[in-house]
C-alpha cells in the first residue's frame, strides 16, 4: 500500500513538532561498528543506541558532581 502526500506531510508535521533533531559527524567506517553494536544492545535502532548513551553518560556525570 503507497502512502499518500497528504500522510507524508502529516508525519513530517509530527515529527517537526515532536522532535528535535542532532547531526553527528563520525570518523569513516566508525558508522558500521555503531551500527553492528546497537544492533546487538539495542534491537538495531541507531537511535535508540545514541540516547541511551547520552542519557547514560548524563546521569553519570550528574553522580560525579554529587
Amino acid at each position: 500500500m503507497a502512502i499518500s502526500k497528504a500522510q507524508q506531510r502529516a508525519t513530517a508535521n509530527y515529527v517537526k513538532k515532536t522532535y528535535d533533531r542532532i547531526e553527528i559527524k563520525v570518523a569513516k567506517g566508525q558508522k558500521e561498528i555503531i551500527q553492528a553494536h546497537a544492533n546487538k544492545k539495542d534491537g538495531g535502532s541507531l537511535n535508540a543506541f545514541i540516547n541511551r548513551a547520552i542519557n547514560e553518560t548524563m546521569e553519570r556525570d550528574n553522580a560525579a558532581r554529587e
